[in-house]
């Protein structure tokens, strides 16, 4: 590997306590979860204990209040955070988007016992969660999910089964979306499950082609009773609710994505800079100089669209068309930034020796989950131009 280190990203940070949590998560990142992220991916190993140390350090609450056991953070700062812990290791940074997404809809809809009574726990209790609204028939078109909830009694009894689930199987709590009600997206409603749940079982984890430690898997329900103090809202509402978690997931897509190109850019400066062909390193040629220019000009550009939309955010203005931009541009970006820096590095790009064949494999999948590329594109040509007419 080359010597050549790379140089800190330059944030601009709103406050003095900012920046000193990024300089915690650089250096949980560069000694706990860097050093090993190669090979424990290779080998499918999922890194509970470095979940169970960012809880312990206040990471996974950021953006939610103190009073319940968060770090009171603005989007701004949380997003370049789980930046920082993709470019480690997106199998972390990713965790720590999707572990936000469950807490959103308790957090943000729950009444004032459940967020006492659960969300300490579920912020820094060392507690992980996963987000259940994919299904095996109901991806994109997710109002169209089957899973039911039947209310008997002062219980709910939830039966069905949910896809693609990010930490199934490994997950303490599950926020789960079940219909309740008629077709369509006025039928379903929240509920917030406990992983041990009787009747909740895991299938087998998926074979990826990337981020091997992150298990991904079906989650069967299986005639699984809650009582109604775990659901979320209103009957109903759990649509609704979804869709508001999905526009703070996607920004944090989008920063694990440009998480993820800058960890391949600065492989790929390391690489050129070090590198020798014809007596002088391969940086010196303007064909390659101009493709680290490209690369590092669509990572700035993705940063700057995913902290403006964050922005917007934390000034609580709409943000959901801007949600989808980022997490547009910032994957596709992503995909092209890690495939140039395979290309960079030439046959070694291609090899297990260099992480950068690894990026690759990540970044593809940053452009399918929380919504598809295609699915932003349609969100976003709804804020220009109107739905579609039928």
């Amino acid at each position: 590997m080359p010597d050549r280190a790379p140089q800190p990203v330059d944030r601009q940070l709103p406050t003095e306590e900012a920046r000193d949590l990024i300089t915690l998560v650089r250096d949980i990142a560069e000694r706990e979860i860097a050093p090993h992220a190669a090979e424990e991916e290779e080998a499918g190993h999922f890194p509970r204990e470095v979940f169970r140390l960012l809880s312990a350090s206040g990471l996974l609450g950021l953006p939610y209040g103190s009073e319940y056991g968060g770090g009171d953070q603005p989007y701004e700062v949380y997003l370049q955070v789980l930046e920082e812990l993709a470019a480690a290791r997106l199998t972390v940074g990713l965790g720590v988007s999707v572990h936000s997404l469950a807490c959103h809809a308790l957090a943000g809809y729950g009444t004032k016992e459940q967020r006492s009574d659960h969300l300490p726990a579920m912020l820094g209790g060392g507690l992980l969660g996963a987000y259940c609204l994919s299904e095996p028939a109901s991806g994109s078109d997710a109002a169209s999910l089957r899973t039911k909830a039947v209310r008997d009694g002062d219980d709910w009894v939830i039966t069905g089964t949910k896809a693609w689930i990010t930490h199934g199987g490994v997950a303490d709590f599950c926020t789960v979306l079940a219909r309740t009600g008629g077709e369509g997206a006025r039928g379903i409603t929240a509920f917030l499950v406990p992983g041990d749940a009787q009747g909740l079982n895991a299938a087998q984890p998926e074979k990826k082609m990337g981020m091997k430690g992150s298990p991904t898997a079906q989650l069967h329900f299986d005639g699984v009773r809650i009582p109604d103090t775990r659901r979320i809202g209103d009957e109903g509402q759990g649509f609704a609710i979804a869709l508001s978690a999905l526009d703070s997931g996607r920004l944090g897509i989008a920063a694990c994505a440009v998480g993820v190109a800058q960890a391949a850019l600065d492989a790929a400066v390391a690489y050129a800079t070090d590198r020798k062909q014809f007596g002088r390193p391969i940086a010196d040629f303007q064909g390659l100089r101009f493709m680290l220019a490209d690369m590092a000009t669509r990572i700035e550009a993705g940063r700057a669209l995913y902290l403006a939309a964050a922005r917007l955010r934390d000034a609580g203005r709409p943000f959901s068309r801007q949600a989808a931009m980022a997490k547009l541009f910032c994957t596709d970006a992503a995909m092209s930034v890690t495939t140039d820096a395979v290309q960079v590095l030439g046959g070694y790009g291609y090899t297990q020796d260099f992480p950068v064949e690894r990026y690759m494999r990540e970044a593809k999948v940053l452009q399918i989950v929380e919504g598809t590329n295609q699915i932003q594109r349609m969100v976003i040509a709804r804020h220009l131009a109107g739905p579609e007419t039928r």
